[in-house]
């Protein structure tokens, strides 16, 4: 199989929670142990950070990969969902992973993902350790596909722990509590290894303060951090959490002297972080005259942090290009937007799409009005066509829709 079969077939015949939702979930660590040892336990050798969380983990990853490679580390990165390519995914030094690396892996180890059932997540994390031993990284920062407990990714013993913040998302698999999701995410802390905790609540405080007593370890909560607000590619008002996360962070990693990080390295890094890592759809100007915003916030503790800014913008009118998937809890989701706007409804290009006009009616109950389009693109070039330049057109709702428009 050349690389476009390779990506078709891990996406058609394995479970995708990208795709599928709830039925690829997989809560159990026993089938990626097997892999682990069937590569020959690539975990063992690299140097990680782990980072879990209900939003932002994707920019703090971002953030800590783009300090490092600017200090001079050869520099691993994982996350998840990809946008556009698949290879997004899995990174050293920005560089996505080659074609045929890729189509390599699966075809030396298809019959094993076969035979034991593995899940799309779980294949393609045995495929990033895979990747980052034989690239010999200097360190590599490992993001959480879900939860943490029983996270795929949990197999790794990092450096340090990050967990970002705690929001009501995954309820189905997570827990419908704070204290529930807590717990589940504090489940990558690991025995005497120090954890950070980027934003927490009263609710979720004494959970990680519990967990990690009872693994010894030390404990560093971001919120207490005093430090300038360092400037960084990444625009968003909500990117001053995920900023002092990886300043507690790196400060934790500085002190046990495995790694030497400058003052220079965070500034630069920060700085460069778009440059150096390639993301994109966190607060991502797309346009000017009118101002186009993407960003991929799509459960409610995200929206409740990207709608204020939102409303701090200067404009005539307010559009807004929206899609989400058909396992959206709506009812909490819906009210975060506000009613003075006009509406583009869409159904993103994924099994899991919510049909528009099923969103278009939800939307009413909460007077959010607008029309229904047969695609994300339709939505967008319908925007585009309406907004004179004085207006601002927002596009997200769900991390596929941004994708699409990218």
């Amino acid at each position: 199989m050349d690389y476009r079969q390779t990506v078709g077939w891990m996406f058609n015949q394995l479970p995708m929670y990208q795709h599928q939702g709830a039925s690829a979930y997989k809560a159990d660590l026993t089938n990626i142990l097997l892999l682990s040892e069937h590569l020959g336990f690539p975990e063992k050798g690299l140097k990680c950070i782990h980072v879990a969380g209900t939003n932002g983990k994707g920019s703090t990853s971002h953030l800590l990969a783009s300090v490092f490679q600017e200090a001079g580390y050869r520099t691993g990165l994982y996350t998840s969902p990809h946008l556009k390519d698949f290879r997004e995914r899995i990174k050293v030094n920005g560089a996505e992973i080659p074609e045929a690396f890729v189509v390599k892996f699966i075809s030396e180890n298809k019959s094993f993902f076969e035979s034991h059932a593995l899940s799309f997540f779980e294949m393609t994390v045995g495929l990033a350790l895979d990747y980052f031993r034989s690239e010999q990284t200097d360190v590599a920062i490992i993001e959480v596909g879900m939860g943490g407990r029983l996270d795929a990714t949990n197999i790794i013993t990092p450096l340090v722990s990050v967990i970002t913040n705690i929001g009501l998302d995954h309820t189905q698999f997570l827990g419908d509590t704070i204290p529930e999701i807590a717990s589940e995410k504090a489940g990558i802390i690991k025995e005497i290894i120090p954890v950070v905790i980027g934003e927490h609540t009263r609710e979720s405080y004494p959970v990680f303060l519990d967990k990690a007593k009872e693994m010894r370890s030390d404990i560093y909560f971001a919120a207490d951090l005093e430090n300038e607000d360092y400037p960084s590619a990444l625009i968003g008002d909500y990117q001053r959490h995920n900023k002092k996360t990886v300043l507690q962070a790196l400060e934790v990693i500085n002190s046990q002297g495995v790694f030497r990080i400058s003052d220079q390295d965070i500034r630069k890094g920060f700085l460069n972080v778009v440059a150096n890592t390639g993301l994109q759809g966190r607060w991502q100007q797309l346009g000017h005259r009118p101002l186009i915003i993407a960003d991929t916030a799509h459960n409610p503790h995200g929206l409740e942090a990207v709608m204020p800014q939102i409303m701090k913008q200067q404009y005539q009118r307010l559009h807004i290009v929206m899609g989400v998937v058909n396992d959206k809890d709506l009812d909490a989701v819906l009210p975060l937007f506000p009613k003075k706007a006009i509406y583009y409804f869409a159904k993103p290009d994924i099994p899991r799409g919510l049909p528009a006009a099923n969103l278009q009616a939800a939307a009413a109950q909460f007077g959010l009005t607008g029309n229904v389009y047969d695609s994300v693109q339709a939505a967008y070039g319908a925007a585009r066509h309406s907004a004179a330049p004085e207006d601002f057109i927002y596009v997200g709702g769900s991390t596929f829709v941004v994708a699409e428009i990218l």
